[in-house]
């Protein structure tokens, strides 16, 4: 039997390093609170997923848009075109003879790139008109590394899309998603050939919707994103992060010192554009055939007018919708279908987006006087 002298001694012995050793492991982990972490992960970060009830239990990490990816690059084509230019060299001499030897053209090739969207299974690609305007021959690249030719169907400069269509099977139309609504801070990605290097994907978040006043296109309803738009990004997708279309990247705001500012047009709007150019080989957009001038909140202050904003008529089209509904010039457009005006992009592009033959009840004052007129739409000229 040990006595109590010494098993008190033996305790004495074990217990003081063992209470250093907890004392310097305590100041330790108060000194380096990263070892508390690293020793928490071992274990519960290999059953951590990304599980409903884990995110909403604040769960955070490495998140992969790769499905995403997967999902809508098939869709993304690169866009190769060729445009043949004519030059004429000036004559050394006024002799006829010298005119028809120099004025023979010499033909000139310019080539670009851009990139496109696989819209249908039968060969139906949305890209810019920018991207293939005065082209004389387009090529197309696949995903999967085939070339094709394509035809052009039809382009509306006025949004600065253009549809192609090219006769390959085996083709995968992207899935097109809800741009409507998309929130500013929604996390992007970009899909292109930027600079011809090949499909690369870009990663941004929503940074504003409707964007509109930057005189890049006549209809202006952008999402801006400060995903990377380049040379060459012209007409691929902008998706969200389940892989769907939220709009065709199309421009960037190209001034000295600016970064991250890169447009998108909106999915549904391009898919009007696709819809009406395979049926109709134009838009079809609504037209009330009058000019107008923009008074802002401070301009119908200073002068005193019981309203907010209006358009001030300039120009009424003779025989047109406006003339025939009974606009004439100085008056001043205060409303559309019982709202008040907002600004002139949202409102032109309300017109627009009339069918022809639609009417829409224009609020109009006219010498002191609030009145309302039924106009109907006609077909907006080419022109």
């Amino acid at each position: 039997m040990i006595d109590d002298q010494k098993l008190s001694s033996i305790i004495t012995f074990i217990g003081k390093p063992v209470l250093i050793g907890l004392f310097v492991a305590a100041v330790l982990l108060g000194i380096f609170p990263e070892l508390r972490s690293h020793i928490n992960d071992n274990n519960s970060t290999e059953s951590m997923d990304l599980r409903p009830d884990n995110v909403a239990a604040g769960w955070s990490g490495p998140v992969s848009y790769a499905s995403a990816v997967s999902r809508a690059a098939p869709s993304v084509v690169s866009i190769y075109t060729l445009t043949v230019a004519k030059t004429a060299q000036q004559s050394p001499s006024k002799d006829p003879m010298f005119d028809r030897l120099y004025n023979r053209q010499k033909p000139r090739s310019q080539s670009s790139l851009g990139s496109g969207v696989i819209m249908q299974a039968d060969g139906f690609i949305l890209t810019n008109h920018h991207v293939i305007n005065g082209a004389d021959r387009i090529l197309v690249m696949l995903y999967d590394g085939r070339e094709a030719s394509a035809m052009l169907v039809g382009s509306d400069p006025d949004t600065d899309l253009a549809v192609l269509k090219i006769n390959t099977d085996q083709l995968y139309p992207i899935s097109v998603g809800e741009p409507s609504q998309a929130r500013i801070g929604d996390v992007v990605l970009a899909i292109g050939n930027p600079l011809g290097v090949g499909q690369t994907v870009t990663q941004g978040i929503v940074s504003a919707t409707h964007r509109n006043g930057l005189g890049l296109n006549v209809f202006e309803n952008f999402i801006q994103t400060d995903a990377d738009i380049n040379p060459g990004n012209s007409g691929g997708a902008l998706i969200d992060t389940y892989g769907n279309l939220l709009g065709i990247n199309t421009a960037t705001l190209n001034q000295s010192g600016t970064s991250g500012i890169g447009f998108a047009i909106p999915a549904d709007a391009a898919e009007k554009v696709l819809k009406d150019i395979i049926q109709y080989g134009r838009v079809i957009r609504g037209w009330l055939g009058l000019s107008a001038t923009y008074l802002s909140s401070r301009q119908t202050k200073q002068l005193n007018l019981p309203f907010s904003k209006g358009f001030l008529i300039t120009a009424v089209a003779a025989n047109g919708p406006s003339q025939l509904a009974g606009i004439e010039l100085d008056d001043i457009v205060i409303g559309f279908d019982g709202s008040a005006i907002t600004d002139p992009q949202s409102n032109m592009s309300q017109i627009a987006d009339m069918k022809p033959g639609e009417t829409i009840k224009l609020g109009v004052f006219r010498q002191g006087k609030n009145f309302e007129i039924d106009a109907v739409a006609g077909t907006r000229p080419t022109d």
